[in-house]
């Protein structure tokens, strides 16, 4: 199983960044849980970062040829008012698991709205880093139906 982690705008800032949302973990601490995990699990993962939403889309349109099997993504803020991320997303065919470290719903009015959430299997929320291994448990047992 190939699964794509990928990360949106500011988030390789996690550990430095608002810690009563996000916690302390940093980006590369999640990337390697994940690697972890995915191998426990019998699933190869690759974990992608950038603040370049055109890069974001360029790694979206590589994934539709490369193998992939499932996206889990945390696109940041683009998650809620990038169409081109979420178009490029809706070209795969593979299964995309939406994930925030925070509750967006319990946050501000803007991010409650996902552009992603209807092109998503799901969205997992609220759980800090949890929610990315949450995900991936998720994707696995997804595909291994």
């Amino acid at each position: 199983m190939k699964i794509l982690v990928l990360n949106g705008i500011n988030l390789n800032m996690f550990g430095k960044r608002d810690p009563a949302q996000y916690g302390t973990v940093t980006l590369d601490e999640i990337s390697q849980r994940l690697v972890a995990l995915g191998r426990e699990l019998g699933a190869q993962v690759e974990n992608f970062q950038t603040n370049f939403e055109g890069a974001m889309c360029e790694r979206i349109h590589a994934a539709h040829t490369d193998g992939t099997q499932a996206v889990l993504i945390n696109a940041g803020a683009w998650t809620h008012y990038s169409y081109g991320i979420r178009d490029a997303l809706a070209i795969l065919k593979c299964p995309i698991f939406e994930v925030h470290m925070s509750n967006i719903h319990a946050r501000e009015a803007f991010r409650h709205h996902s552009v992603i959430a209807e092109i998503a299997q799901g969205q997992i929320a609220g759980f800090g880093m949890d929610s990315y291994l949450l995900a991936l448990r998720a994707a696995v047992a997804h595909l291994a139906r």
